[in-house]
């Protein structure tokens, strides 16, 4: 490749020019080349954004469309499992097996923690449910192990009870166990001890989960 000298009307030196010795064809200066470059990978970039943007709109709509009772099932355990049996403690320290109740009779499992407001605001689902069911069906409150501990979660009780059996999962055992992603997970088990329903989020239809349960049992 060679570079063009020549002058423009003035005499002056005119902008370098590349020449392609292959076909002869005069390209544009370097800089050009560089502006040109900038300003194509800038429109992809801006172009790409704009359709994750229209992509992410359109999963948004969708989810919005979606009933509460389909999105739930999206959430941690495929249905018809049977979780692992495994021991928790009580805020007092003494050992509760779940295998005393998982295959027993229905079970509502959901784990909670006193910084939660998702979870204060499902609560009221929660009671609504135990009112109904709490007779035939056992609700396990698994307070997770982050951010709180025994003696704060007494504290929390004294001032907001909550419906069932409060246990202790400081080694996240149960979140293990059930493969909670988040607090306010909440799983349902028939009497034989497989999952009917997985949900998170304060809208979730827990009775009609509850009743599925009682009903397969």
């Amino acid at each position: 490749m060679v570079i063009d000298g020549s002058t423009d009307r003035r005499g002056r030196p005119a902008t370098p020019r590349v020449a392609c010795e292959a076909n002869g064809q005069a390209m544009v200066p370097a800089a050009t080349i560089g502006a040109a470059a900038r300003a194509t990978v800038a429109a992809a970039i801006f172009g790409a954004a704009a359709r994750v943007i229209a992509i992410a709109a359109t999963l948004a709509a969708a989810f919005a469309a979606t009933p509460a009772a389909l999105r739930a099932q999206d959430a941690g355990l495929p249905l018809g499992t049977v979780p692992e049996s495994i021991v928790l403690e009580d805020l007092d320290g003494r050992p509760v097996d779940l295998g005393d109740y998982i295959g027993k009779k229905p079970v509502l499992v959901e784990f909670w923690a006193t910084w939660c407001p998702v979870c204060e605001a499902l609560q009221p689902r929660i009671e609504a449910a135990h009112r109904r069911f709490g007779d035939d069906v056992a609700f396990l409150i698994v307070a997770v192990g982050v951010n709180q501990n025994p003696g704060r979660i007494r504290r929390h009780l004294e001032r907001h009870p909550m419906p069932g059996l409060l246990l202790w999962d400081g080694q996240g055992r149960a979140a293990r166990a059930f493969q909670a992603p988040t607090t306010s997970y909440v799983v349902v088990l028939d009497g034989s001890g497989r999952v009917v329903y997985t949900g998170t989020g304060e809208d979730q239809e827990i009775e009609a989960a509850v009743q599925k349960a009682v009903t397969a049992s």
